[in-house]
């Protein structure tokens, strides 16, 4: 491109922002025109189950092995099991607006899609560069996570026995995790070549690991004792605000249904398969986070866990089980590596949709035409995040986790209740922009009233009514009518799910701490950046070649 492109590009930014930031696709071009953009098209190969196993795999592992001790011992003590139930209620409530969306828009993009379709192209690339960032950074917290259980396997107790040490690198970037990097590398090299075989192998391993759930918590409640429950300081020593506290650092292992959306483009029957598999999977996956949970908690005080694989630990140190230390290991592992095949499958169609769009190159949109897979866009994130896992300390990447994941999820909500009551209904936009805005302020309210001394049950009280007040008001005076045929499935009692889950989002947004905000406000700022100097520019040019190409295509046709 000549200097002078450059310049006249630079010089145009606020009239191509004004042309191309509120832009939407519909629903058919997504379909259609834009997934063409792939050259090959994904293949539908996957059945029902397969998305189910995708679900329940790509959950399991992340949250119970990842997070469960540290969360129990320093955040929300033996209650850890009530932020998984505080987490999952958010979640379900999440799922099932992904779940309408998906039939709606089954395409690859997942989040990115949706908001894109409903809100334009600026706020899909700001929630699809987010869960690309929670993607990564998560797969390479659980794949550091994964050489702790295999050392355990072999039993090994001591924290960085498997991990290199150098020096003259700072602090928590030092300890250079190679298994974590040859797991990653595998794994890419497995999706690169098929999804449905992907698929098999992680159906194998997660039947192995349902059974191991089932030892787990079979072996921990009958040698546990429920007044560990309650030792040394009650069942829930940081209280209220602790279980909350937890919730927020649990959420991001649910991650896994926002990677089953993404298989979108090779289900076979994509109206009914996806919300059963959405929803489905997270109803089992919840159950089995709290069960795991309070078995670990019953096995010995919270005090005592520990923080690098506490379940091998419970049973090496406290019941006296050496082999079921061994058993833990290796199925913990086996967990880790289905939970990290399903989120990489995730985040490399979310990079490929994005692609395909123009806001990234185009290049990371090829799908491989004798496999059917994204091939670019595995390989490209496969190698970010095994540089990741390869020298980031474990709790610096949690501290980066769940607040992009918590937003996007938010976003979501609101754009279906702004899709089903504008898009396809027949209700003016601004009464419907009115709703969420005092929906989220109210949800807003509620939040920092509980860290405002001599404030919280009053404004918890005021706030909490306000929302649902709010809420019944709009469901009152908003018409109901869709226009258009109806689908094969929809979320039921709207606007209340969606409503509660905008409430709940907003609500664990604000209990994270301030190094996640600091971190997301970097974050942020790199994707607006990256947005207006590359993507608009992109998307702007893009479009220009397809309207002077599509009036050479009709002036042809009039010659001939």
């Amino acid at each position: 491109m000549a200097l002078r492109d450059v310049l006249l590009s630079i010089a145009q930014t606020p009239h191509r922002l004004r042309r191309r930031a509120l832009v939407t696709w519909t629903p058919t071009q997504e379909l259609n025109e834009v997934r063409d953009r792939s050259g090959a098209r994904m293949k539908r190969r996957l059945e029902w189950y397969d998305l189910v196993g995708l679900g329940v795999g790509g959950m399991l592992g992340a949250g119970v092995f990842v997070t469960t001790g540290r969360v129990a011992r320093d955040t929300a003590g033996p209650a850890v099991f009530a932020s998984y139930v505080v987490a999952g209620v958010s979640a379900l409530l999440s799922s099932l607006c992904y779940a309408e969306f998906s039939v709606r828009v089954p395409v690859a993009g997942g989040a990115f899609s949706y908001l894109r379709v409903t809100f334009g192209e600026f706020v899909g690339f700001f929630g699809g560069a987010n869960i690309l960032m929670e993607y990564v950074l998560s797969n390479a917290a659980v794949a550091r996570s994964f050489t702790d259980y295999l050392a355990s396997t072999f039993g090994v107790t001591e924290r960085n026995a498997w991990r290199i040490v150098v020096d003259g690198i700072a602090d928590g970037y030092n300890e250079l995790d190679v298994p974590a990097v040859a797991l990653i590398l595998l794994i890419t090299v497995c999706l690169c070549y098929s999804t449905k075989e992907s698929s098999m192998l992680n159906m194998v391993l997660t039947v192995f690991h349902l059974l191991f759930f089932a030892f787990i918590v079979a072996a921990g409640l009958w040698n546990g004792s429920a007044r560990n429950l309650v030792r040394p300081h009650g069942l829930a020593p940081y209280g209220v605000r602790g279980v909350l506290d937890g919730a927020a650092v649990v959420y991001f292992s649910y991650i896994g249904y926002d990677s089953a959306c993404t298989m979108a483009e090779e289900i076979r029957d994509p109206s009914r398969a996806l919300p059963v598999g959405i929803a489905g999977s997270v109803l089992v996956v919840s159950g089995l986070y709290c069960l795991m949970s309070v078995a670990l908690c019953v096995m010995l005080p919270y005090t005592e866990i520990s923080e690098a694989a506490p379940f091998s630990s419970a049973f090496r140190e406290k019941v006296g089980w050496r082999w079921a230390s061994s058993v833990v290991g290796a199925g913990a592992s086996i967990g880790i590596v289905a939970s990290l095949m399903v989120a990489m499958l995730g985040q490399a169609r979310y990079l490929c949709v994005i692609a395909r769009a123009r806001l990234v190159p185009l290049w990371f949109a090829k799908v491989h035409p004798s496999t059917g897979t994204p091939m670019n866009a595995t390989i490209f994130l496969g190698f970010c995040t095994a540089s990741l896992a390869l020298f980031t300390e474990l709790q610096i990447v949690f501290e980066m986790i769940s607040i992009g994941t918590l937003l996007v999820f938010y976003l979501v909500a609101n754009a279906l209740i702004y899709h089903r009551y504008v898009k396809v209904g027949t209700n003016r936009p601004l009464h419907v922009l009115l709703f969420l805005l005092l929906l989220t302020l109210s949800s807003l309210g509620f939040s920092l009233s509980r860290k405002i001394d001599g404030w919280c049950q009053w404004g918890m009280t005021l706030f909490g009514a306000v929302s649902i007040a709010i809420t019944t008001i709009f469901h009152c005076t908003a018409r109901q009518d869709i226009a258009g045929p109806s689908l094969e499935w929809s979320v039921p009692l709207m606007p209340w799910p969606a409503a509660a889950s905008v409430f709940l989002n907003v609500f664990l947004i604000t209990t994270l701490k301030v190094r996640s905000y600091q971190r997301f406000g970097i974050w942020s700022l790199v994707t607006i950046v990256f947005y207006v100097c590359y993507g608009v520019h992109s998307t702007y040019s893009a479009e220009e070649n397809e309207i002077v190409n599509a009036m050479i295509h009709h002036a042809n046709l009039d010659i001939s």
